[in-house]
């Protein structure tokens, strides 16, 4: 088996990272498990023990072991994590309309209590269920519009109660 004179392998370009003394014995340590294995013949594996030491990336070591068990784990660039971006969690629309509606009751004088309460409720449950973000404002839809409902009911209450007062 003849290996290829400095291909990227998978058709992708070598990283361009220059490689450590440990990244070269790692590479070796590889390669050394391979031949054990019966993967590489001895001419095969001493080649590329002397490319690994003489290898200056690590592209260029990750051809030397990408098509043998445990190859090259892909190095990532030492990078400190307060430069990392964090991923984002997706925010669920519903819980977005129930808090929009829940703020509106004070324009609507309540009438968007209702779209709040059943919003806030599925997007709750769809939360629970996707893991998506956004519980903090579904929530407030709710407690904004079972508030409005509970205006509502109380003013209604107290109409009717003024009613009987009156007959």
């Amino acid at each position: 088996m003849s290996y290829p004179a400095w291909q990227p392998w998978g058709g992708q370009p070598a990283p361009s990272m220059l490689a450590s003394t440990a990244d070269r014995e790692r590479a070796v340590d590889v390669l050394r498990a391979g031949f054990a294995e019966g993967r590489l013949e001895r001419g095969e594996f001493e080649k590329r023990v002397e490319r690994a030491y003489s290898a200056r990336t690590l592209g260029e070591l990750s051809l030397l072991v990408a098509d043998l068990p445990q190859g090259p784990v892909p190095q990532q660039p030492a990078v400190p994590m307060a430069f990392v971006p964090l991923a984002r969690q997706r925010t669920n629309d519903k819980a977005v309309a129930a808090a929009v509606c829940g703020g509106l009751v004070f324009f609507t004088a309540g009438l968007t209590g209702i779209p709040a309460v059943i919003l806030g409720h599925a997007a709750r449950g769809e939360i629970r269920r996707t893991g998506e973000g956004g519980d903090g404002l579904a929530l407030a839809g709710l407690i904004l519009g079972w508030v409005a409902l509970g205006t509502w009911a109380l003013g209604l209450l107290s109409l009717i109660v003024l009613a009987f007062a009156l007959v």
